[in-house]
């Protein structure tokens, strides 16, 4: 009986330690809004969190979206997010400064999709 507790504790702490590095939201400035706008550079419609890379100030900048269910259930089909199309980003800029971005909304086509 105690080797079933002690298994069931490990795989708690393993699974809270990869749910936390998922998540790992703390890299990102949340006292800091910023907000871009640019033409789509490349679309990563995939789970955990969509991706796009867009074009903002003459550099790459990755931004990081919501999980598709949610994208989907707001609104925003993975058929609206393509190549060349312009879309304006707000969110929290990496606190290292790397040009990646924690959207919390996106602006496709006039349409405002909230992220989170």
């Amino acid at each position: 009986m105690r080797i079933n507790h002690a298994l069931l504790s490990i795989s708690l702490t393993l699974a809270t330690a990869v749910a936390w590095a998922h998540h790992g939201w703390s890299s990102y400035d949340a006292n800091k809004v910023v907000k871009v706008e640019g033409p789509v550079l490349d679309v990563k419609y995939r789970n955990p969190h969509a991706e796009v890379a867009i074009d903002y100030q003459g550099a790459r900048w990755t931004v990081v979206l919501a999980p598709l269910s949610r994208m989907e259930a707001r609104g925003l089909q993975e058929s609206e997010l393509t190549a060349g199309k312009i879309v304006t980003i707000e969110g929290y800029p990496r606190a290292d400064g790397m040009h990646e971005i924690r959207a919390e909304r996106i602006v496709v086509d006039g349409k405002t999709v909230e992220m989170r």
